[in-house]
Parts: C-alpha cells; structure tokens; sequence
C-alpha cells in the first residue's frame, strides 16, 4: 500500500459527510485487500481502512443525522442515513476512487448512513473499536445467537473479533467458554478475558479436546473468526447435533471452499455466516457500550500497539503474523482531547 500526500479533498456531495479522522482501526479485511486476497479488484486505485473515529468538518445537502462539530464512529456497516456514492478524489490530475467510507486518510468524504454518533463518555481511541470489531464480535455473541447459562460456545481464534464476541459472550455466563487459537499470548488472554477453557488451535486432536469438553456431543455454539477454510470446518465439526449453530464471521481468501458432511446438516447441525455480527450501528453501537460500562470489559485490552499513519504498512504486517490484537492508528489524536 501506497502513502500519497497531496490529494484534493472534493467538497460533499448530497448525503456526503467530510470528517477529520482522529483514530482508525485496522483489521483482517483491509489486510486481505491490500494483499489482494478479495478478488479482482476493478476500483484501483482507491483508498482504504473502515473504521475510525472523528470530528464532522462538513456535510452535504440532505444530511440530518450528525452535524459540523460533532464527534463521530465511522464503521463499514450500513446505518440509518443516505446511502450516497463513494467519493471521486483528485491527486495531480488523476482520480482517486473511495466507496461509502475511508479512514486511512487525514480527512474523508463517507457516506451518512456509514457514520454513527460518539457515545457520550466513550474516548476517540476505544470509539474506533465499535466501528468494526465490537459490531462484528459483539453482534456475534449477542445478534447472531442466543446464549444461556446451559449452553457451551467455542470461539475459535482470539483477534480482534474473536476476543470482542468471547467478552460479549462471557456476559451471558455460559456453562463452558472454549477459545481456540494457534498463539499461547492469545490463549492466555482470552482465560483473563473469561474464557474457561483455552486450546491450542494447532493440536491434532483439538476436535477430541472439544468434545472431551461436552461430554462427546459438541458444543452449542462455535464462533469462528479465525477465517481459515480448516477452522470454519473446525466449527462445523465441534457443534452438536440437534441445534448446533456454527457461525463464521471471517471468510478466507477468494476462491477457498469449506468442506463439511451433508449429513451432519442432515442430523440438524445448523452454518450460517456473519454479515457485521448482524448489527444495526444506530441501535446497537449504544447498547454495546453500555454494556461494556455495566459489565466493566477490558476494552482497552484490545488496543495492543499504536503507529503513525506513515506506520500503516507496519501495522499491516505485524496484524498479519498476530503480533498485534488490534492495531490503532494515531493520525490526529489531537481531536480527541
């Protein structure tokens, strides 16, 4: 990826808000994009990132729902508000494309309904979490599935998502809480987060560890959110009969298959992926917060390094090998005084 200085900032369209970027997130898929693993990429060049927090510098004809001044969660995930058209930038005469949100930017032109008010409380820095990885990780645990103190949930690999929907779900108290990953830091994280049991992800029996766990029937639910063909299967597999929900959020590279047994399906096993943890920002951007505050969940936990802006292809490295929870970059922290 490309730092470029220099571009025009088009004023906003209809339903076009201009936002000073304070913080932005990092995460898996703007990883796999920049490596190309998405597929055909027919916007080049363009911009990136899609979660952020900022101030609101400008907005376009029709634009109700925030106003100049006010302090702002952009996330990826459609909410209330105009849907409008990716803005068209300009660097020495050649037009720089952006969909409905940008944030590996000093200052960008996002789409209203990709913006979501600050909680009030909530600092700049954590706020960048809610625009992608509590709605994925949180909506996980909370939208996609119903929890109760019987049941047993698996989430498998502890990033940025995994972590957030094994804090979300821990809330529900489930009888058994199984993280799997590869990384011993992460396992160990994720028993401080409040996981009960944390396997090595790598082990050749994890399958037997898992049902070893639930007395050889599965677990109620698996989260996937390690995003490998092996662990969405790995998911499929460690869930019950009769009921069994495997929910993936993460999706490998463009063109990998899953592979699981019809029958299982057949004996009522139940796959689904994840759409953003099925959130709604404008209602549940809110609720999760509050839920953090009432709970006390170690949100800062998340943030493990921060970078400059100039540092963007560092932190897309070290996300890349799990050096890192969540990478956080620091583009005008200033704001958020």
């Amino acid at each position: 990826m490309r730092l470029i200085d220099g571009i025009d900032i088009p004023a906003p369209l209809p339903g076009q808000v201009e936002v000073e970027i304070a913080y932005s997130g990092v995460c898996h898929s703007q990883l796999m994009e920049v490596r190309g693993k998405r597929g055909e990429d027919r916007y080049l060049p363009h911009l990136l990132g899609h979660e952020a927090t900022g101030i609101v510098r400008a907005t376009g004809n029709g634009v109700s729902k925030v106003a100049i001044g006010d302090k702002v969660i952009l996330g990826w995930i459609r909410g209330t508000g105009m849907d409008a058209p990716g803005a068209l930038y300009n660097w020495r005469g050649q037009v720089i494309n952006s969909g409905g949100i940008t944030t590996f930017n000093e200052r960008a032109i996002v789409a209203e309904n990709r913006i979501t008010p600050l909680p009030k409380g909530l600092s700049m820095d954590l706020g960048v979490l809610f625009g992608c990885a509590i709605p994925t990780g949180a909506g996980l645990a909370l939208n996609e599935i119903d929890i109760s103190p019987d049941d047993t949930v698996v989430v498998i690999g502890i990033g940025g998502i995994g972590a957030i929907a094994l804090m979300y779900a821990r809330c529900h108290t489930p009888k058994k809480l199984i993280a799997i990953d590869v990384k011993e830091e992460k396992r160990e994280a994720a028993l401080k987060l409040g996981a009960t049991h944390a396997l090595n992800g790598s082990d050749s029996d994890i399958l037997e560890q898992i049902m070893a766990l639930t007395n050889s029937t599965g677990a109620d639910y698996a989260l996937d959110a390690a995003g490998h063909t092996a662990t969405i299967e790995l998911a499929f597999n460690a869930v019950r009969r009769n009921g069994g929900r495997c929910v993936f959020a993460s999706h490998p590279a463009a063109g990998q298959k899953i592979s699981i047994d019809p029958f299982e399906l057949v004996n009522g096993k139940q796959i689904q992926g994840s759409w953003g943890g099925g959130t709604r920002p404008d209602q549940d951007v809110p609720r999760f917060y509050q839920m953090a505050v009432d709970q006390n969940l170690p949100l800062n936990h998340m943030i493990t390094k921060r970078y400059s802006l100039d540092n963007v292809n560092v932190a897309l490295d070290d996300l890349e090998v799990g050096r890192v929870m969540r990478p956080l970059l620091e583009i005008n922290p200033s704001l958020g005084e």
